[in-house]
């Protein structure tokens, strides 16, 4: 009995959501990482639209850690701005399809959509408290 409790109270959609989660934030910084090397071997830099390019990816790896930490907490209040930050992955990925390079974006659009319908399977809905 217990064996199933343990398996209700942790269901694996949502430990698996929660890991893909922390996954896009790592991606966040590492791309913040790649501006920053960009920005430091560019020999014609704007200071002020480099900074700005690189501080973005770093806000989005903040919001995206605490979107993260707080459905693995299993906090009911995270479950919709991590679907709004799985819109915000599949828009990027869309407009990666469009421009290029088309791999990541396909990526990008299947992870978001992934991650979305693994937050919202019965399972996360149940051990999140949400009816």
């Amino acid at each position: 009995m217990t064996g199933e409790k343990s398996v209700v109270d942790n269901p694996a959609t949502l430990l698996w959501a929660v890991r893909l989660l922390f996954l896009e934030c790592a991606g966040l910084v590492g791309l913040a990482v790649y501006l920053v090397v960009l920005d430091v071997t560019s020999t014609d830099v704007q200071v002020g639209l480099a900074v700005a390019l690189t501080v973005l990816p770093l806000i989005g790896a903040v919001a995206v850690f605490f979107v993260a930490r707080a459905l693995a907490r299993r906090s009911a209040h995270a479950r919709g701005p991590a679907i709004v930050v799985q819109l915000f992955v599949i828009a990027a990925g869309g407009f990666l399809v469009q421009v290029g390079p088309l791999w990541l974006g396909i990526v990008l659009m299947v992870l978001g959509a992934l991650v979305g319908v693994l937050i919202v399977l019965p399972p996360s809905t149940r051990a999140l408290g949400v009816n």
